[in-house]
């Protein structure tokens, strides 16, 4: 199940990836959004190439992205693909090199689908449902990956622009658990939990939407970790109201959701 979407989200990202990384080299212009973020024409441009890739498949899926107008008949569709093209645009601008492009697949609510390219470094993260989770970084080769068993001496990640008080005060409340923090962009956090590379991250604020969270949660759940709304309810997809209100915990394990 899910091959071909999972194969047409893979290629998307990639074919999205050339443009990001030459605009990324050239340099760019950076806009100011209402709500006060930054845009670039990486965004714009990565947004459509995917859109079009995608559509062009399946014809009949709705979208839900960063950079375009959100239709609300999506509501009515079973599919809904959730794109975002440079997740993490404040690292973009930086130049940090810690920003990703999300794809995910969602089906009556439920991701099915999720890949979050890395454009600087050329590694894949993918997972679809039932199948687990492979990290990519030869077209070559795939491995599969999987959370890590620790349940102390954890390593937490932290947002490059995005930490606020209540995720301090979290890591501090827990220092007896808590050895290493780390600051890591965008999905780049998920995936390293995902790939046992770290155990635990924060995101204690609303501003989070369901483009930040589509791709890398399914990858997260498929390597066998724990991605919940801090009162313990997963996050499902193509809503009405499309952010991430509550926030939300990742973890390699449930007990190390620690709040």
């Amino acid at each position: 199940m899910w091959e071909k979407e999972l194969k047409a989200a893979i290629e998307a990202g990639r074919l999205a990836r050339i443009k990001i990384m030459e605009i990324y080299e050239k340099g760019f212009d950076v806009e100011i959004k209402e709500d006060n973020s930054p845009v670039t024409l990486a965004d714009k441009t990565a947004d459509k190439i995917i859109r079009d890739y995608l559509h062009e498949i399946f014809p009949t899926h709705a979208f839900l992205t960063e950079e375009s107008e959100d239709h609300k008949d999506r509501l009515s569709n079973d599919y809904v693909w959730i794109v975002d093209p440079v997740d993490g645009t404040k690292d973009f601008v930086a130049r940090d090199g810690g920003f990703t492009t999300n794809i995910a697949l969602a089906y009556k609510h439920e991701l099915v689908v999720g890949v979050v390219v890395i454009p600087v470094t050329g590694e894949i993260y993918y997972a679809s449902k039932d199948n687990g989770s492979f990290y990519m970084k030869d077209e070559s080769y795939a491995e599969k990956i999987h959370v890590n068993a620790k349940t102390d001496n954890l390593t937490v990640l932290c947002s490059v622009f995005h930490t606020n008080e209540k995720e301090l005060a979290l890591i501090e409340k827990h220092k007896d658990k808590i050895t290493n923090v780390s600051k890591v962009g965008s999905s780049i956090k998920a995936c390293h939990i995902a790939h046992g590379k770290a155990e635990l991250t924060y995101r204690m604020s609303a501003g989070t939407k369901e483009w930040d969270t589509a791709a890398c949660q399914i990858v997260v759940e498929e390597a066998g970790g724990v991605f919940v709304e801090p009162d313990g309810k997963r996050l499902t997809y193509n809503r009405e109201d499309v952010y991430n209100r509550k926030g939300y915990v990742i973890a390699n394990c449930k007990e190390n959701i620690l709040l």
